[in-house]
């Protein structure tokens, strides 16, 4: 398993594609982040606004745009 690191921007960047994707097929909130976690992905929600990390080891991703 890799993880992806903040400074590879091309990686980060299909990732964040994927989970917008996933958003736009999803019906809630709670299906989206449910089916981010079959894939190893969850989205913690922070002052700073929804950042993906990791599963299960919780390594951030980045910050999703708004």
């Amino acid at each position: 398993m890799s993880f992806i690191s903040k400074k590879d921007q091309f990686d980060t960047s299909k990732v964040f594609d994927f989970i917008l994707s996933e958003r736009a097929c999803a019906l809630s909130v709670r299906e989206w982040k449910h089916r981010l976690a079959g894939y190893g992905y969850a989205i913690k929600d922070t002052l700073h606004g929804q950042v993906v990390e990791t599963l299960p080891h919780h390594v951030e991703v980045g910050v999703l745009p708004a």
